[in-house]
């Protein structure tokens, strides 16, 4: 990833990124709870509007799961639709935190990520070691902005002081990406733990 602009600071994507999720598994869990079938669950679950508003921190949980319950015909609490909302949350991608561990004494490190409040409890106790190796967590429900909203970017390049050009983004959603070099960040679409190594090593602080 050659650049002419001297990185002065990395951020990192965190589901995708630093640890896997697979939102299948939510869906898997909550056909316990619904007489839908698997199919028709997959079907009407998308990342609407209702889903946004709730990761910008507009809506809370309740109304959130209120909405899943109301679109999924769930017959469920809403501590059970939580434990499926859970669920997708697999492995921490043990590469890249070595590589955040190994550069964030010479190169600060945050992250940005698209959460809510339930997400983020669950995501904090589940991996210490990757949230522990980051300088500061930016979470769209806090700011009231989300990727790849030109907002939430500019919004973190003034919260830590670097400019949006001095600051390379690592990201496993294209859209993201695709929001981030528009407002002159450096980014990389993260397909494995070796494209933040390559991008690292490049930019020669690994």
């Amino acid at each position: 990833m050659p650049t002419s602009q001297k990185i002065e600071g990395l951020l990192f994507d965190m589901g995708g990124v630093v640890f896997e999720i697979d939102f299948e598994r939510a869906l898997q869990t909550w056909s316990n709870l619904t007489r839908l079938p698997i199919e028709e669950i997959q079907s009407r679950f998308s990342m609407d509007q209702a889903y946004e508003k709730h990761e910008r921190g507009e809506i809370k949980a309740s109304d959130y799961f209120s909405h899943l319950r109301h679109i999924l015909e769930l017959e469920a609490n809403d501590s059970e639709i939580a434990m499926g909302w859970n669920a997708i949350y697999l492995e921490e991608i043990a590469e890249t935190v070595n590589y955040i561990l190994a550069v964030n004494n010479d190169m600060p490190c945050f992250a940005f990520t698209n959460s809510n409040p339930t997400h983020q409890a669950f995501w904090e106790a589940a991996y210490p070691r990757a949230v522990e190796s980051f300088h500061k967590i930016f979470v769209s429900s806090d700011l009231g902005l989300r990727k790849p909203e030109r907002a939430a970017f500019e919004t973190i390049s003034n919260a830590t002081g670097i400019k949006l050009n001095a600051m390379l983004f690592f990201d496993d959603t294209e859209e993201n990406v695709s929001g981030a070099r528009a407002v002159g960040m450096e980014a990389v679409h993260v397909k494995t733990h070796l494209d933040v190594q390559q991008a690292l090593a490049e930019i020669g602080v690994l």
